[in-house]
C-alpha cells in the first residue's frame, strides 16, 4: 500500500472529523478522494499540520485527526516534545510513513533509513504511540478517535504517488469553511 491508499481507505472513517491534512501530496490527494468541509488542506506550510492540529484540539472539544508525512514530522521535530507536554486527548496524530519525501521526488527521509518516528515519538514523552502496518491504518485510527487518549499513530508503507490535481480551491475558502464546520461541531 501507498499513502494515497491509506488516505482512500480511510476517507469514510473520517468523514465529519476535523482533520488537518498534511502539505503537497496528502493533501491533494485528500481533497481529490474525500473533499469536506471538516478537512483542513495546509497549501505552503511544511512541518506544520502536526503544530496547527495540536492548537486546534487545545482550544476546543471535537476530535482533530491530523494526517501529516514523515518527512513533514522530520523537518519539524520540535512538534513532537511541544505534543508530548501539551496533551490533548481529542487529537490524533497519524503519520503515514513512507520513507521518503512524496512531494518533492520520493527523495528517501531519515525514517526510511536508520530513524524511527515511533521511538523519538516515545523518547519525547509521547505516551500512546502506536506502529501499524498500512493494513492495519483504518483499524488504529477508529480505535484512536474511539478512545479519549492523545494518539501518536505511525503508519508504515511503501513509497509511490499517484497522480492528482492541485487543489484550486481559494486558500481562505479552506480556512473559513473549516472554521464553519469547527464552530459547528463545538457549539
Amino acid at each position: 500500500m501507498i499513502r494515497s491508499d491509506i488516505i482512500k481507505e480511510l476517507a469514510p472513517t473520517i468523514k465529519d472529523t476535523l482533520t488537518v491534512c498534511n502539505i503537497g501530496l496528502p493533501s491533494q490527494e485528500m481533497h481529490m478522494i474525500d473533499d469536506q468541509p471538516s478537512n483542513f488542506y495546509m497549501l505552503g506550510t511544511m512541518g506544520l499540520a502536526s503544530s496547527i492540529g495540536l492548537g486546534l484540539a487545545l482550544a476546543q472539544k471535537s476530535k482533530v485527526l491530523v494526517i501529516d508525512g514523515d518527512g513533514s514530522v522530520l523537518t519539524n521535530l520540535g512538534t513532537l516534545p511541544t505534543i508530548a507536554n501539551n496533551v490533548a486527548d481529542n487529537y490524533v496524530l497519524l503519520i503515514i510513513d513512507n520513507g521518503s519525501y512524496g512531494s518533492t521526488g520520493d527523495q528517501p527521509t531519515y525514517a526510511g533509513k536508520k530513524t524511527s518516528l515511533t521511538a523519538v515519538a516515545k523518547a519525547c514523552g509521547c505516551e500512546n504511540v502506536i506502529e501499524c502496518k498500512a493494513e492495519d491504518t483504518v483499524q488504529v485510527v477508529k480505535d484512536a478517535l474511539a478512545g479519549d487518549k492523545m494518539t501518536v499513530i505511525v503508519s508504515k508503507c511503501e513509497s509511490g504517488n499517484i497522480k492528482v490535481p492541485v487543489i484550486t480551491m481559494d486558500p481562505v475558502v479552506i480556512r473559513d469553511r473549516f472554521m464553519k464546520t469547527v464552530a459547528a461541531q463545538n457549539a
